[in-house]
């Protein structure tokens, strides 16, 4: 519905449901994941991003790179997730 919430949680629930939505098109979970870069506009955002990370990952989790870059083509966006 092109909404985005303000909360870097709940942007980053979002990422990451759209990213179940489009693996499970191709028959895959979340747990088929191996890598994830991630990409946060403030250090603020650091912890709202890894408290659902993990809580979405169990052992062993996939590899993960987090990097705090200085904004996004929409200033709304938080987070991004590839």
């Amino acid at each position: 519905d092109d909404t985005v919430p303000e909360d870097a949680g709940a942007q980053t629930e979002l990422c990451f449901r759209n990213i179940a939505a489009i693996l499970s098109e191709a028959g895959l979970t979340l747990n088929d994941i191996v890598r994830i870069n991630a990409f946060v506009t403030d250090r603020a955002h650091l912890q709202p991003y890894m408290d659902v990370r993990n809580r979405l990952f169990s052992d062993p989790a996939p590899a993960s790179t987090l990097m705090i870059v200085s904004g996004f083509a929409r200033p709304e966006f938080k987070v991004e997730v590839e």
